[in-house]
């Protein structure tokens, strides 16, 4: 059964992500955060949600699923922003849903394209 842990920043994502390491693949969904009503800011990343949840099915048991809140509309858009800088992550935009320790990642629309997300999951390399 994949194993599902939220995180919000960077810090608490990189924390998360070496609790689970060796312990088979992580995915992570990078997405804006959430508001009172559990919505995010980003509307490509509201949209891309219930797709990647459902790709999910397609994942080996062992794999971990971290869905991380990269922070408000405004720290987002700030270019040295850590999600943004970061060697390990270097994103270029949310949602980005990336395969941790490769190169493999989907980025906005792709996000929402079922069997892209689908395939994503089950490729095994």
């Amino acid at each position: 059964m994949v194993v599902k842990e939220t995180t919000k920043g960077l810090a608490e994502c990189l924390a998360t992500i070496e609790k689970h390491e060796g312990k088979g693949l992580v995915f992570i969904l990078f997405c804006g955060d959430k508001d009172a009503s559990g919505n995010s800011w980003c509307p490509d990343c509201v949209d891309a949600e219930p797709v990647v949840t459902a790709g999910l099915a397609s994942a080996p048991d062992d794999a971990v699923f971290i869905y991380c809140c990269v922070g408000d509309r405004a720290f987002w858009k700030d270019q040295q922003n850590g999600f943004r800088t970061n060697n390990k992550v270097k994103l270029s935009a949310v949602p980005t849903l990336l395969k941790w320790g490769t190169q493999k990642r989907l980025v906005e629309e792709e996000c929402k394209k079922p069997d892209l997300v689908k395939m994503f999951f089950e490729d095994d390399d």
